[in-house]
């Protein structure tokens, strides 16, 4: 299958849940208002429902809530100003300058602002005035945001599994840039550089989904009695957002001075060329671990790799370099420290595994110990972090992976 196409069939499979919910919350919000209280045409009810819950995991109640109390400010103040000043082109114009006022000066929502003036056109053009039609649309907007929360709260997505999916995306995208830096500057190819460089910049859509679906899951968890239990695995993911983003935007800086050495003719010592394709290796292995992947390594095999990468970025790599392999260098330190904060280490652990560059380092550095050259093969994580691991990394791993079972 294309790309192309298959990039549509995966978008498509991950909003079937939330277009089920569409679909099934605007049929019962319509059957509710129509059958159940006798309202005339109630599509206020299915269009709220839909709005609110829609195929976006994010501010789904924020937008229930805007939806609500929009269709109620703005019926309200419509049938007020109609009341007094009649119906008509001037009339609507007033009508939606002051609904439109008083939503911006209570909030700057879009949805909001947007509800608050449609509500006032809505009972300025369409309603009789004095009827008991603007009453019955509050109703109507107040069902269909009911509806939208009893289908996040009974028929709810998956708090964890997209955005465990789109942190493991963002990992192996971030692995496979790291390898083109590497090719291409052994190979000098500028051109390959650039395309990772490339793709690196096209990593902050993904980075901006990922936050809106943390922001989802917690909605969910927060008012679904079935993923209660999730909300400590949803934070481990929220603590490493911002190690996440900060790992692959020094990635991008990484490429864009890779480059620089290769159009400035600019030599980078082949060991750091070399780790950087090891934590190509590294990030690769964390990806298929926190995509769940069966034969993926343990925590402790992938932290164990990227401290052997950390271990040789000495600055003595690029003793006698200029400036640019030096920034290479420095990218490289960061790069790690950002990574080491995704597989679970604290920021303190992840900088105690550079080796030091100025006499007295602010953080003390934690060498690799002669037991990180041993084999875990057939050992529970908890057992192979006390075996290999120094004890400050120990102590900093989430709990979750050193409990008893």
């Amino acid at each position: 299958m294309p790309a192309p196409m298959r990039d549509r069939v995966r978008r498509v499979a991950y909003a079937l849940i939330p277009i089920l919910q569409c679909g099934i919350g605007a049929a019962l919000a319509w059957w509710i208002a129509s059958d159940l209280l006798g309202h005339e045409r109630p599509f206020f009810a299915p269009i709220a429902a839909t709005i609110a819950l829609g195929v976006s995991m994010g501010k789904r109640l924020r937008r229930a809530a805007e939806l609500v109390i929009g269709a109620v400010i703005g019926i309200g103040l419509g049938d007020l100003l109609i009341s007094a000043i009649g119906s008509g082109p001037w009339q609507i114009a007033i009508a939606v300058i002051a609904g439109q006022t008083i939503a911006v000066f209570l909030d700057k929502g879009a949805i909001f602002s947007g509800q608050v003036a449609s509500s006032a056109v809505l009972v300025a053009t369409l309603l009789p005035p004095g009827s008991n039609f603007g009453y019955e649309r509050m109703v109507d907007a107040l069902i269909g945001g009911l509806i939208a929360l009893a289908m996040m709260s009974l028929l709810p997505v998956h708090p964890i599994r997209r955005a465990r999916r789109e942190t493991a995306s963002l990992l192996g995208v971030s692995s496979s840039i790291l390898r083109e830096v590497a090719e291409g500057l052994e190979s000098r190819d500028v051109d390959r550089i650039g395309d990772a460089l490339q793709s690196a910049r096209d990593t902050q859509p993904a980075l901006d989904t990922l936050r809106e679906q943390v922001g989802g899951g917690k909605e969910i968890i927060s008012i679904s009695p079935f993923h209660l239990s999730k909300k400590g695995e949803l934070d481990g993911i929220a603590d490493v957002l911002d190690p996440l983003d900060n790992g692959v935007r020094n990635i991008r800086v990484l490429a864009r001075r890779a480059a620089t050495s290769v159009e400035d003719s600019v030599d980078i010592h082949p060991k750091l060329i070399n780790l950087i394709d090891h934590l190509a290796d590294g990030l690769e292995d964390l990806s298929r671990y926190v995509a769940g992947i069966p034969d993926a390594p343990d925590q402790v095999t992938m932290m164990r790799q990227l401290r052997m990468v950390a271990a040789g970025l000495q600055r003595e790599l690029v003793s006698g370099g200029g400036i640019t392999e030096t920034v290479v260098l420095a990218q490289m330190r960061s790069i790690l420290v950002d990574m080491l904060q995704v597989a679970g280490l604290s920021k303190i652990s992840a900088l105690a595994t550079l080796p030091a560059t100025v006499p007295k380092p602010a953080v003390r550095p934690e060498p690799l110990t002669s037991g990180e050259a041993k084999s875990t093969e057939g050992l529970a994580p908890k057992d192979a972090a006390r075996e290999v691991l120094p004890p400050r990394v120990i102590k900093n791993m989430p709990k979750v992976f050193l409990d008893e079972d």
